[in-house]
């Protein structure tokens, strides 16, 4: 995982901004297996995508995130770290919200539209009030 981004966005940042890069690239240490450093990011971070470079799905879950208040972390995978992300959530871009594999764009959306994205989002603390 030596070329990982990191890229969290600050909070109060301007939903139309999502898009652009804001935050430089955190290169993490080479040391640890790919599996276990999926597993720490997750349970780290209340909501972090995995996503390969430029992708545009992760684009638009991160607008939809962004809309309802959500500023997850994205971790920009490499192509020997994308089959442990699969393996961890069964879909490239994954969605983890609270430690849980909420999975793709799919998933993203079906949380949404059922009403049961925000609290959610909410109790892991990814949201205030």
């Amino acid at each position: 995982m030596q070329g990982v981004s990191c890229q969290p966005f600050p909070s109060g940042s301007d939903p139309a901004a999502v898009g652009r890069r804001s935050v430089a690239a955190l290169t993490i240490d080479g040391g640890e297996a790919p599996e276990k450093r999926i597993e720490r990011l997750i349970r780290e971070h209340p909501v972090v995508i995995f996503a390969r470079r430029g992708c545009c799905m992760c684009h638009v879950m991160r607008r939809l995130l962004a809309a309802v208040g959500a500023h997850p972390t994205v971790i920009e995978l490499e192509e020997a770290e994308e089959a442990a992300a699969i393996l961890a959530a069964g879909v490239i871009p994954a969605l983890f919200v609270g430690g849980v594999a909420v999975g793709g764009i799919e998933g993203l959306m079906g949380l949404h539209l059922s009403g049961r994205l925000v609290p959610r989002l909410r109790e892991v603390g990814a949201l205030r009030g």
